[in-house]
């Protein structure tokens, strides 16, 4: 029975009726998690599944994972392909696929709602503070997106120690003297009240303590005699660190033999006998022994191996035994364990450099790595490094082992493995691989740190050494994007020009990465367009990794909207078909991007708002704001204002930190976008001269935005504050030679040209539109164009511009100007009805809805769109349900008929 737990306890019964969610169950060691869990696994009426985190196997990978789900691994055959395959990967069941940890995750999750067909799942975690990563980052992926399934995950773990953002908290406090008398009078029922006084106060409500405080009592304490308790009243030190002592005292009171089997048991966790009774043999006694520690209340033996009364008996029996039982122990698991296993028991008895230990150690890096186990890589190739006899092989296991906790997010724990291994490597001529490599990591350090400058200077080192041309070039190009995307600093010319100056001579990739890099140089320098020809764009989908990213983002700067979209696609695309969620952020954000700027801005909002979601549960902050800046474009043009400036200064301030200007230029140019929309022309003009003129004065989205500054100096009558940017204009939309920037610079030279001219220009204008379809440019240019009719009492030519405009704009959800296109509509004298249900039907739609009705569309089954979406098949099905109604359509056949779903 649990005391005083009726709140928790209903919170717990709460989610077990809801059958779907996550709950962390956090507080002290011994404050009741275990008892809660417990509770939940009796009440559950579902298959429940277990698992218990154990500090020994923190860095073997996704060993927690396989440990809650071997009761149903036959489920896995049912996953789609690529998910099953990770899945068998990363808990070693022969899968060959390297996959991305946060695959796991979706499979994971995958699995789950399969078993939730037969029946209500519960998974209980306990201890999860202890979980290796990789599981810890697979369960909380999964536990995340559980919305309409009838499974649910309680987490139990220490307070503090278990990060688990975006997920509800039950936080357990100390029991009240009431429960605390309750609980203590049914486990020691015989204590004289005057003991059990001192006992409750001793305890503070703590139920582990009042559980095993009596235990500590000298016969004559448990009789009443006024002798000093053991704990005297008062004392400063922890409830614990007191019961910790008990149970250290009851583990030096064992046999020799029974300490020996709990001390196997203590340094590696096994789900089952065979590799414990191996071990305990080596060392002279057997599982038999364990005996005397079930009778002392220790431990209890099962078919799943031993388990301890509480994860407290696992750290005593660590502090009671001396370091020659330790190395024994350790020397008879190696003896017993697998590959990966024994390995770390080696490491552990291996006091000097040591090569063969060092060469298994990164063997087992390299098994993790292909199991998409980065914190586990790290652990071991920081181990090995230690073992290493050569320091140059130290220097580049140390490397690896800081790479591998970039990867993972551990940017602390990077840092430490840099600093080793730099403060070896200044000592050594290395190889130039290895130079560069350690110059890539730091330079990531430093990007995180918010000194992306200084990240170019290193980047300059390793590419000076890189002795092969693909890691020299991925190194000039990152070089280059951080050089331009950094915050604006009077280095940056001189960068771009190293930068520049080191890019290799000759055709094919050489040949992009040296024209990019020029681009960048000529911007910083004060060249406000760039001019230079691209010969990117057939190359883009054949590069490797970071230049792919990088030369499909500069399809921005030539205005090559159709290619960046195309390219943007694939990319996203390949991220899934490849199963590496951990560069999906950046693949959808700039997948967004390119569809705002070809005018798709549903599609896009959707797509950012799940490349927010994918950046925060996968650890990558400067993606999340650079997807909130774009994010708060796109409020603005739907009029959104609380939302715009919602996203723009988290944008912005996560741009701050990082001294990252992407972020804060989209955030700056959606608050511009904001006013004009709304109509505060000159709020217009001053937001946009700060930000042109300051940190984000070198971004290309500015070229986007100079037709809007040059359309508010015409309306609040300062024509001549526009020319300058005219020109600037002019000369940039004439170099990418693309309609839509053609078009638009016909526009605006309409709106500063004279009466006589203006007309044939918004004309030419339109005729380009006609080449290059971006339907909220064209909108924009009808509504010019109408306008100007309009105040030239053409008013049949101005309506038939201002409808079609406003209708677009309906579309679009651009709702200030739609507004504007009704009021000059009406000023024609056009009588406009309730405009209340007109527009896209589409608007009515979450953006996760709305992504999963396209894609329902294409004929894509749950399954199928779940995959793509990273969400389980039925939230899929969800989602429709709450998508026709507000459509109007009873099925996925009715939806193709629906404009704009396509």
């Amino acid at each position: 029975m649990l005391y005083g737990r009726q709140v928790e306890q209903s919170v717990v019964d709460e989610l077990l009726e809801s059958r779907c969610g996550a709950l962390v169950v956090c507080g002290a060691a011994g404050i009741g998690k275990s008892a809660l869990l417990e509770y939940a696994a009796t009440n559950a009426r579902a298959r429940v599944l277990r698992v218990t985190g154990v500090e020994s196997e923190a860095d073997l990978p996704f060993a927690a994972l396989h440990l809650l789900l071997r009761p149903v691994l036959d489920h896995i055959e049912v996953l789609p392909p690529q998910q099953a395959e990770a899945l068998r990967g990363a808990l070693g069941l022969g899968g060959d696929t390297r996959g991305d940890r946060f695959l796991v995750g979706l499979a994971t999750l995958s699995l789950l709602v399969e078993l939730s067909d037969e029946g209500p799942v519960v998974c209980l975690v306990d201890d999860a503070q202890w979980l290796d990563g990789e599981s810890a980052d697979a369960l909380l992926f999964a536990a995340r997106r559980l919305h309409a399934e009838p499974v649910a995950v309680l987490f139990a773990a220490r307070e503090g120690e278990f990060p688990a953002r975006g997920l509800p908290e039950l936080r357990l406090g100390e029991l009240d003297a009431d429960a605390s008398r309750k609980l203590l009078a049914e486990r020691a029922a015989d204590l004289p009240s005057a003991v059990c006084a001192q006992l409750v106060t001793e305890a503070r409500g703590n139920p582990l303590a009042l559980i095993e405080l009596p235990r500590m009592l000298t016969p004559e304490q448990r009789k009443g005699v006024p002798l000093p308790l053991f704990f005297s009243l008062g004392t400063a030190q922890p409830v614990t660190d007191r019961v910790l002592v008990g149970f250290r005292d009851r583990v030096a009171a064992l046999s020799p033999a029974a300490r020996s089997c709990l001390l196997v048991a203590a340094l590696d966790h096994h789900d089952g006998l065979d590799v414990l009774a191996r071990a305990v043999g080596l060392l002279g006694a057997s599982l038999a022994d364990v005996a005397d520690a079930e009778r002392a209340g220790l431990a209890r033996v099962g078919p799943g191996g031993v388990a301890f009364h509480h994860p407290l008996v696992r750290t005593a029996v660590l502090v009671s035994c001396d370091i020659a039982d330790r190395m024994a122990a350790h020397r008879a698991l190696a003896e017993s364990s697998d590959d990966d296993r024994r390995a770390w028991h080696l490491a552990a008895v291996t006091l000097r450099p040591d090569e063969d230990v060092a060469a298994e150690l990164e063997s087992m890096a390299v098994r993790a790595r292909c199991r998409g186990g980065q914190t586990a890589v790290s652990a071991a190739f920081a181990r090995a490094a230690e073992l290493s006899v050569d320091p140059a092989e130290a220097v580049r296991r140390w490397t690896a082992a800081a790479l591998a906790a970039a990867e993972a997010g551990l940017w602390r724990r990077a840092g430490e493995l840099v600093d080793k291994a730099w403060q070896r490597a200044e000592a050594l001529t290395l190889p130039g691989a290895v130079v560069a490599e350690l110059a890539y990591v730091r330079a990531k350090l430093e990007v995180e740190a918010g000194r992306p400058l200084q990240a170019v200077r290193l980047l300059h080192e390793g590419a000076v050494v890189a002795d092969g041309l693909p890691i020299k070039l991925s190194l000039l190009g990152l070089a280059g994007y951080y050089t331009w995307a950094s915050a604006t600093h009077p280095d940056q010319p001189a960068l771009a020009r190293r930068t520049e100056e080191l890019c290799p001579d000759g055709e094919g990739l050489p040949s992009v990465i040296r024209t990019i890099n020029r681009a960048f140089r000529l911007i910083l320098e004060g060249d406000d367009v760039t001019t230079i020809a691209y010969p990117i764009a057939e190359q883009a989908e054949r590069m490797p990794g970071d230049l792919r990213f990088l030369v499909t983002f500069q399809a921005l700067a030539r205005a090559d909207h159709k290619g960046m979209h195309d390219e943007a696609a694939r990319l996203t695309e390949d991220c899934r078909a490849e199963g590496r969620p951990g560069r999906m952020p950046e693949a959808l954000t700039l997948l967004s991007i390119a569809q705002l700027l070809d005018g798709r801005h549903q599609s896009a909002r959707a797509t950012v708002t799940t490349g927010m979601t994918l950046a925060s549960d996968v650890g990558q902050p400067m993606w999340r704001d650079y997807a909130a800046g774009v994010h708060a474009w796109l409020s603005a043009v739907a009029g959104n204002e609380e939302e715009c400036e919602a996203m723009a200064e988290q944008a912005i301030q996560g741009a701050d930190h990082h001294r990252w200007m992407p972020a804060a230029c989209w955030a700056a140019c959606a608050l511009a976008t904001l006013d004009f929309g709304l109509g505060r022309h000159d709020a217009v003009l001053d937001r946009m001269e700060r930000a042109i003129s300051g940190p984000t004065r070198h971004a290309f989205l500015w070229r986007y935005a100079w037709p809007d500054y040059i359309e508010t100096a015409v309306r609040v009558g300062h024509p001549q504050r526009a020319r300058k940017r005219l020109r600037c204009y002019t000369e940039w939309a004439q170099a990418t030679g693309r309609p839509t920037p053609l078009a638009i610079l016909h526009r605006v030279r309409a709106l500063l040209a004279k009466e006589s001219a203006a007309g044939d220009l918004y004309v030419r204008a339109l005729a380009m539109h006609a080449e290059g379809r971006q339907p909220f440019e064209e909108a924009r240019t009808r509504l010019a164009y109408g306008e100007w009719l309009r105040r030239h009492r053409r008013r049949a030519e101005a309506r038939s511009q201002l409808r079609a405009a406003m209708e677009v704009f309906d579309r679009l959800g651009a709702a200030p100007w739609s507004s504007r296109a009704a009021a000059e509509l009406r000023a024609t004298g056009q009588s406009l009805s309730d405009r209340s249900t007109t527009g896209d039907p589409l608007s009515v739609l979450t953006p996760q809805e709305l992504q999963v009705v396209r894609l329902a569309v294409t004929g894509a089954s749950n399954r199928e769109i779940g995959t793509q979406l990273f969400l389980s098949p039925r939230t899929v099905a969800s989602h429709l349900y709450k998508a026709f109604p507000k459509l109007g359509v009873s099925s996925r056949a009715e939806l193709i008929r629906l404009p704009g779903v396509t």
